[in-house]
């Protein structure tokens, strides 16, 4: 293994395999390698997350590091808190891969890839703002990084700021608490490029989406450029105010497909070559007709056969690769949908945590979710009234009423109809 953050990266691309990306985004997303041994590593995060992982994933965390080491491993959690904390956070942005040089270009990413690159070499330009969509793990990170990397190359003076949705709520956050808002602001609104990650993160969160519509305005008005990824066209968001819907839409939109095959096999011949790890044509192929609808799952892929090369001195075949990529393909195949699948995905739409859809809060907001996640999970999963009431630790006669009015306000509300068929589909796609 050639870093430790190397290891931590490995380890991370696995347990997305071992869930989904809605669960892994509560709570694992979050979590940081402290320290690493032959037999025992210690992994930080907050004292909440701590129990929850101990009590539902701590198998997955395990699995995930005996199939990134070989071997099994015995893990400590302990909480961010405790005086044993992680390392200071690296920001994301500059990644050294991460340049249009590095970026494979295919049938699927030709625009994206062309759109990000007319941003880089004349930012605040006529493609302001840009936003690209796509599923996933297809490339548009490294676009982001990418269009930083140009832009500091040619504008070495320029202030580049990056931040992913779910970062700028959770900062704002902190700076509220400390009554130093004004700090927030010039951070962002003195950008001459912002770059955001993953915005649909925003949607559902009030403060933070009249704070991004200050910022976004305060950028324009300025002539400063404005880039945005998300899962999901600005019209698809759900729950995204429509004053910010339309400001997404002021500029150019592109999207981001799942790589054909030829493009597949040159994303991990690329991978590959940046790795100084040789592998034949035939083995390439092999890999790149079993993963069709995710770079990440490509590239993860050949660290994890280079990983079993080098430290189990197992050939470079196609039964290694088979063993390299058993695991994605079982996560990659059509999963059950199940309950906790459908909270996870209601709670993120919202920004809540999913454990208050459980709890015996009666506020409207929490009421109106666990409502929702009941219709979602009957129409989705078939299962009873009864045993919905068991997933939710309520009576059946609970579910009933919940479901009747929920059923109600579904067909009399286009909003309400229109947000639970896209929880619908994110949860059928994967997430």
């Amino acid at each position: 293994m050639d870093s430790f953050a190397e290891l931590w990266e490995m380890i991370k691309e696995e347990c997305k395999n071992q869930v989904s990306e809605s669960i892994y985004n509560v709570w694992f997303k979050d979590m940081e390698l402290v320290s690493f041994s032959d037999d025992k590593a210690v992994i930080a995060l907050s004292d909440f997350k701590k129990k929850i992982v101990e009590n539902r994933f701590m198998d997955k965390l395990e699995s995930s590091f005996r199939n990134v080491l070989g071997f099994d491993i015995k893990i400590i959690l302990t909480d961010v808190e405790s005086g044993q904390k992680p390392p200071d956070k690296t920001e994301i942005l500059p990644n050294e891969e991460g340049t249009f040089e590095s970026f494979v270009v295919g049938p699927s990413n030709k625009f994206a890839y062309a759109a990000a690159s007319a941003v880089a070499n004349d930012p605040g330009g006529k493609y302001n703002p840009l936003f690209i969509y796509g599923n996933s793990g297809l490339g548009k990170t490294h676009l982001l990084n990418a269009i930083c990397h140009e832009i500091k190359k040619n504008n070495p003076n320029m202030n580049i700021v990056y931040t992913r949705g779910e970062d700028f709520t959770n900062e704002l956050v902190k700076y509220i608490a400390q009554k130093s808002t004004d700090e927030f602001h010039a951070k962002y609104r003195n950008a001459n490029v912002l770059l955001v990650d993953d915005v649909q993160f925003i949607s559902g969160k009030t403060s933070t989406q009249e704070e991004f519509f200050h910022t976004f305005n305060a950028l324009y008005q300025s002539g400063n450029q404005i880039v945005l990824t998300s899962d999901l066209p600005p019209r698809e968001i759900a729950t995204l105010e429509d004053r910010l819907r339309n400001r997404f839409e002021w500029g150019l939109i592109a999207d981001i497909q799942p790589p054909d095959l030829e493009t597949r096999m040159a994303i991990i011949k690329r991978k590959a070559e940046t790795l100084d790890f040789d592998i034949p044509d035939d083995i390439i192929q092999y890999i790149a007709e079993k993963l069709k609808n995710n770079i990440r799952q490509l590239e993860g892929a050949v660290k994890k056969m280079q990983a079993f090369v080098t430290m189990q001195g197992l050939p470079v075949n196609i039964t290694t690769a088979q063993t390299a990529i058993k695991d994605i393909i079982v996560d990659s195949s059509a999963s059950p949908v199940t309950v906790s699948r459908i909270v996870a995905e209601v709670a993120r739409t919202y920004g809540a945590d999913p454990q208050e859809i459980y709890s015996p809060k009666q506020n409207a907001k929490i009421t109106r979710m666990r409502q929702m996640a009941m219709y979602i999970a009957r129409e989705m999963t078939g299962l009873s009234t009864k045993l919905i009431g068991r997933e939710f630790n309520r009576d059946h006669s609970t579910v009933v009423y919940s479901l009747d009015k929920f059923s109600k306000l579904y067909e009399s509300d286009s909003k309400v109809r229109s947000t639970v068929e896209s929880i619908m589909k994110n949860i059928r796609g994967g997430r």
